[in-house]
């Protein structure tokens, strides 16, 4: 036989050869994803970011709008530099800056686009863009920053800044990306999801230079962003600028709603902030230095601090007596000094009365009765059982648990319960003289401003509230709302009772806060003093108006300032005359509260 190994080598070479035509022919024929990564090599990928929405006042005035600003994108296998100096000098980095930024991109990718400047003015952007061309693996990407037209209601607004890694990994939707802007405070945050829009992308063809040679296929694969719905706030603004001023250089809160709808007109955080100062390049060196101010601005008062209520709980003592049947209107008790401090007033005193003249010891024994009714021949266990069901009665009017209002971080304040004093004293090892400062407000309870302020909307709707928001519609549409916002809350009192504690709230402020009585225009409210053992009380004050048809309904808060009838009483009054009338006919009781010397 012949010596075969010259056919079976052909052989083998022809298929070999015929494999490897096979396989160019699918490459280049069949399968395009190579070409599809050539084409990707020669594509910009730029993410158009939507507008965020609008954020007007109730009546329509602009509160938030958006500002152009740029960053300046680099894809760091294509950047290249002729002249470090220039380049530094043009774009007004340091050499340190241009590595660090550099480094950090390449570092997340050498073929995908990062910022390498940030939020770079309208003016800069106008002074390099002609410059931009030579610097391959630079282009410019356009974003938004917050402006504020008015230098206002800082806390309630929030303010946006660039996403973190956290917030990053909780993105379950992968809307975000590095570099990202989002809310994080107030209803910035609240209502991310509504006021951010939805992304655009758009495709563009670069030379090598990186160079624009216009969109890719005719921007066949372009998507549109599109803006965020606008939000309509319950905010009066001009209400809102006027508490502000009356508050300026003091420390505190003030916050107003609506009784009927439980919209807030005001929310005030003494000290406050220039919301414009939290936007731009800025952001972090301006929201260190404010966190840092030993005064805290950044601290939401109205949500986030406590206090006891004081005087003011008294009215919550009444109602509660009054549906259990063990107050009526007749109740009298002696102002007997030596259970507890009083000012001076006539003594006995009725239901009435109490509230008129905010009679200490008239709490003292009422909230005994009300805690101590022998459902148990046990002393301590009686107490026991008698707080607990009073602390029942009281968390229907909305303490000791956040209100769930539309910011996040709202604190729930306290209201103790027996399981507290077991801890502290031991269980069956306390009574009611113990726990008889609740009586008048103080001791271990604790309220925030907002509570504070849907009490007297609870006061003046006798008997319900709805929760406190601050948004009235979304994108026009008030139906839009959480549904949350349209429930109403019962809070267990028959409306007929409210009409004895009406009444003496609108005689209180002849007895103790005379400062707030308001020509033609009924007010009804209660003075309260809050203890506080690191210095000067707590000046605090609510109302109501007007008595017999309420529009308003305002808590307010003033740290170290004493007697509630002074500062709160009168900045409340002021408020309130400003919102129903439109103006002040007492400008020596603003000039009073402007200059703030209440303790003397």
């Amino acid at each position: 036989m012949k010596d075969q190994r010259p056919v079976v080598i052909l052989i083998v070479i022809f298929l070999v050869s015929a494999i490897l035509l096979t396989k160019l022919f699918m490459i280049q024929v069949l399968d395009d994803s190579f070409m599809k990564r050539a084409e990707r090599n020669a594509i910009q990928r730029i993410v158009d970011h939507p507008y965020r929405g609008l954020v007007y006042d109730r009546n329509g005035k602009l509160m938030v709008f958006n500002n152009p600003i740029f960053d300046l994108m680099v894809v760091p296998k294509e950047f290249k530099i002729q002249d470090t100096t220039q380049f530094c000098q043009l774009f007004k980095i340091s050499k340190e800056e241009l590595i660090e930024g550099y480094t950090a991109a390449k570092k997340y990718s050498s073929v995908k686009p990062s910022p390498l400047i940030k939020q770079i003015s309208t003016t800069d952007f106008a002074r390099i863009q002609d410059f931009l061309v030579d610097f391959p693996g630079l282009f410019i990407m356009t974003r938004s920053v917050r402006s504020y037209p008015l230098p206002s209601a800082s806390h309630a607004l929030g303010y946006i800044g660039e996403i973190n890694a956290s917030q990053l990994e909780k993105d379950t939707l992968k809307y975000y990306n590095q570099g990202d802007y989002v809310g994080l405070s107030g209803l910035e945050k609240y209502y991310e999801n509504e006021l951010r829009g939805k992304k655009g992308v758009k495709y563009k063809m670069v030379n090598v230079r990186g160079i624009d040679k216009g969109p890719f296929k005719d921007g066949e694969y372009d998507t549109a962003s599109v803006a965020g719905k606008n939000i309509t706030s319950t905010i009066d603004l001009e209400l809102q600028r006027y508490g502000e001023m009356l508050m300026n250089g003091k420390t505190g809160s003030v916050v107003a709603i609506e009784p009927k709808t439980g919209e807030i007109l005001a929310m005030i955080s003494a000290p406050f902030y220039d919301p414009n100062e939290l936007t731009g390049a800025e952001f972090s060196k301006t929201y260190r230095r404010l966190n840092n101010d030993n005064s805290k601005p950044l601290f939401n008062r109205p949500i986030m601090a406590t206090y006891p209520p004081g005087s003011i709980f008294k009215i919550v003592q009444s109602l509660i007596g009054l549906q259990e049947g063990i107050l009526t209107p007749s109740s009298t008790f002696a102002c007997n000094r030596s259970l507890v401090a009083c000012h001076n007033h006539p003594s006995p005193v009725d239901l009435f009365g109490a509230i008129r003249n905010s009679c200490n010891p008239y709490y003292h024994q009422a909230f005994r009765q009300i805690i101590n009714q022998e459902v148990s021949t046990n002393t301590f266990k009686d107490t026991e059982i008698g707080l607990n069901s009073w602390r029942e009665k009281v968390l229907k009017f909305g303490l000791g648990s956040p209100l769930g209002m539309d910011i996040y971080g709202e604190k729930g304040g306290d209201i103790p319960s027996s399981k507290l004093y077991d801890r502290v004293y031991g269980s069956g090892r306390w009574k009611y003289s113990t726990i008889y400062s609740l009586s008048i407000g103080q001791g271990e309870m604790q309220v925030t401003p907002l509570q504070m302020a849907n009490l007297a909307a609870i006061f003046a709707n006798k008997g319900y509230y709805y929760t406190p928001h601050l948004v009235k519609a979304i994108d026009g549409d008030p139906s839009q709302i959480p549904g949350k916002f349209q429930i109403k809350h019962e809070v267990g009192i028959d409306a007929h009772h409210f009409n004895l504690i009406q009444d003496a709230m609108a005689e209180a402020l002849y007895g103790t806060a005379n400062r707030a009585v308001i020509k033609d225009l009924i007010i009804a409210g209660k003075t309260g003093t809050a203890q506080n053992p690191h210095g000067e009380d707590h000046s605090v004050f609510i109302a109501f108006a007007p008595k017999d048809d309420p529009k308003i309904a305002i808590a307010v808060y003033v740290e170290n300032a004493g007697w509630g009838g002074r500062a709160a009483a009168s900045t409340a009054s002021l408020m309130i005359e400003k919102y129903i009338k439109g103006e002040i006919t007492r400008p020596e009781l603003q000039e009073y509260v402007l200059a703030g010397n209440f303790i003397y």
